[in-house]
This record gives C-alpha cells, structure tokens and sequence, in this order.
C-alpha cells in the first residue's frame, strides 16, 4: 500500500494555530498583488539561494520554519541556489497566504518543495512554512516528479462552477482522517478520472478504474495527521494542508488535493522522515 507522510515543533507550529481546524485569522482586505510579489520574491530567493529578494516584504518577527522545524535561512534549503523546473502558486485571499510547488530536477541538488507563505495584518510576510524533499524523502524522484507533474491541467476553474473553501476543505480533511477513521474514506468525494502524484510514484493514470482509490488505508487505527495548516484557493479548488504524519515517524507532510466539479481530480504529496528513509 501506498502512503504518504510529517516531524514537529511544537511551539512554532502553535503559532499557526489560527489555521489549523479552524477560521483563518487574515487581514480585512488581503492584497493579492502583495501575495504575489511575495511568492515571486520567494523563488527568486530559492533560486539565487540568497534572502535579498523577500528583503523589504518580511515582517520584523518573522520565521522560516522548514520541515516543522524553525530553521536558520542560510542553514535549510532556503539558503541553496536550485534550477527551478516547474513552479506554480495557489493564492488564498481570505487566509492571506499562498501555496508554491517547485520541482528543482538537477540530479547533483533534487528537490521537491511546498511552501506556503503567510502574510500579517500589515501585508509582510510573517511566516515562510516549507516541506523540502529530496533524496531518502518518501519515494523521492524529482526528475520523475517533473515529469509527470508537467502532464497535469491545473487551470483556473470558472466563476459558478467553483466549489466553496467549506467543501474542499472538508473533502482535504477527509482524505488526511482515513488513517485513524474508518468512515472518513465515505466523505472523500472520490473522482474519476483522479492522480495521485505521492512522491514520485503515479496513482490513476493508466489504472482500470482510474481513481485514487487503489492504496488508501484499510488499518484505520494509525496514529492521526496532526497540526494541519490550510492554504485554500477556490479559483483552483486547491486545499494544501501541512501537518505532522504520526503513524509515519512523525513525518513532516504536505498532501494538495484539486477538486473539479465538488470531485477530487489531483492530489499531490510531500514526506519528509528528518532526514531519514521514510519506513511505515
């Protein structure tokens, strides 16, 4: 059985409390122009492996957190310069904070990155909470991740056809509760055709009933994803929630999840075992 993946720090994580299993605390009026820019200056930064581009749009107490983990910016992955392959940001107005994939395919410095950027009352940047995979991360292969990840349609959804931020983070939550919940795989809104992209590892495409379906947990006794932090963007029916995976040696996780139609249609996932290879 496939699965998927979370470490800890608790204290920083408490400080994301406001948008875990519950209502977002965001500014009145969040700019997604300033979300923008930030998420821009953000690769930039990646890129160049250099903190001079966020420089300006970082609050004065800000925190870099990386794999649930506070981290000093020249010693995490934030510090080295990656050739980005593949980069697309996810923007939640209402929570102020934006979700990016990057795919960074260079065999001598792989990795697969979700990050999501919050923003405080004063539009800076009050927090930069990345998952970074690479090599030993949980079936890690950055040049097949390009690969397939390039593949998929990730559209904007028209107006009237989108679903609310209610329901696709609820179809989220129900997919991360089916390993310590033996009816949350009912509430999943299961699609076809539907991807799994967990890891490197392809789930659907090619599959007889085309789903996401095949691997999901039949032990629902495991240890449940805990700390979630939500970045929901209904233009794309996007929920990504960063946690901590317990039953998978306290992992640090991201799971992404698409919906199209009130269906899901991608997920997309990100383990990281502390610099281990990931066992279940």
């Amino acid at each position: 059985m496939l699965m998927f993946g979370c470490f800890q720090v608790w204290a920083v994580l408490g400080a994301t409390a406001q948008v875990v299993r519950g209502a977002p605390l965001a500014p009145a009026e969040c700019n997604r122009t300033a979300l923008s820019a930030a998420a821009d200056a953000y690769v930039a930064a990646q890129t160049s492996g250099k903190l001079e581009p966020l420089q300006g749009l970082l609050d004065a107490s800000w925190t870099y957190q990386e794999n649930n983990e506070k981290t000093d910016t020249k010693k995490g992955v934030l510090g080295k310069a990656l050739k980005i392959d593949h980069r697309r940001t996810n923007f939640d107005t209402t929570a102020c904070a934006t979700y990016t994939e990057l795919v960074a395919a260079d065999p001598a410095n792989p990795y697969v990155i979700g990050t999501q950027i919050r923003h405080g009352a004063n539009g800076l940047v009050t927090l930069i909470d990345s998952i970074a995979s690479t090599t030993n991360s949980w079936l890690f292969d950055a040049k097949k991740t390009l690969q397939y990840v390039l593949q998929e349609k990730w559209d904007p959804i028209p107006e009237g056809k989108r679903d609310n931020r209610s329901v696709i983070q609820a179809a989220g939550d129900a997919y991360m509760d089916m390993w310590s919940n033996a009816t949350a795989h009912n509430a999943v809104p299961w699609g076809t055709p539907c991807t799994r992209l967990e890891g490197s590892a392809y789930t659907g495409k090619g599959q007889p009933d085309d789903s996401c379906k095949p691997g999901i947990p039949s032990n629902h006794n495991q240890a449940p994803n805990t700390h979630r932090r939500y970045v929901i963007d209904e233009s794309m029916g996007s929920v990504n929630i960063l946690c901590v995976w317990e039953h998978m040696m306290m992992a640090a996780d991201s799971h992404e999840f698409r919906l199209e139609g009130g269906k899901l249609r991608y997920v997309h996932t990100l383990t990281v075992c502390g610099g281990k290879p990931c066992k279940l």
